[in-house]
């Protein structure tokens, strides 16, 4: 039988099992809380990204290497740009959501990535890219213009294929120049009332 503490809890294995665990909740939970505290500022979020993403390329730069890593994260961040542009539901495969008639209902663009996701997931790939610049086995020799040339013409392609999609569903995945509050029936007080000059 094991000794227990004077709370009652094993000690021994069963003990340091658990507070290892309780290590990993409580580091969980702050950076939970953390990532929620980060949510409303979306400038100083977008700004560390930047920053991270210097970092990086400084890194790959000054280690002259690591090309096949940056195509991956390059390859990586092309498919969660798609995500973020895409709608939730897509035009093609289910009935339209967005409104082609001046007499549909409003339905407002819901992206498929949201940006929190986008923003987080763009993070965490700089941050595993970094990581794998530390490790030499991920640094495999290539010609690293063909590898630039073939992401640039796969940028291209992908992009003229959404905006095709964007132009024939007629979505537009940004606010810039959208109204973002919409005015609705007026008040009963409202229409008695006489314009004042």
């Amino acid at each position: 039988m094991e000794p227990s503490n004077s709370d009652g809890s094993l000690t021994g294995e069963t003990g340091s099992g658990s507070s290892w665990f309780q290590w990993r909740v409580n580091l969980s939970t702050k950076y939970q809380q953390f990532l929620d505290r980060s949510t409303p500022h979306i400038l100083w979020r977008w700004l560390s990204l930047i920053a991270i993403g210097f970092v990086y390329t400084i890194r790959v730069y000054y280690l002259q290497g690591f090309y096949i890593v940056t195509y991956g994260l390059g390859i990586y961040l092309l498919n969660l740009l798609i995500g973020f542009l895409s709608p939730q539901v897509d035009p093609e495969s289910e009935e339209p959501t967005l409104p082609s008639k001046a007499t549909d209902e409003f339905k407002p663009f819901i992206r498929r990535l949201p940006e929190f996701k986008f923003w987080y997931s763009l993070t965490k790939a700089f941050c595993v890219a970094f990581v794998m610049t530390f490790f030499s086995i991920f640094d495999v020799p290539v010609f690293w213009p063909i590898l630039l040339l073939y992401w640039i013409v796969l940028f291209i392609f992908t992009m003229k294929r959404q905006l095709r999609h964007m132009m024939k569903y007629k979505y537009v995945p940004f606010d810039v120049g959208k109204q973002q509050r919409y005015a609705g029936k007026a008040s009963t007080s409202e229409k008695g009332s006489v314009p004042k000059d």
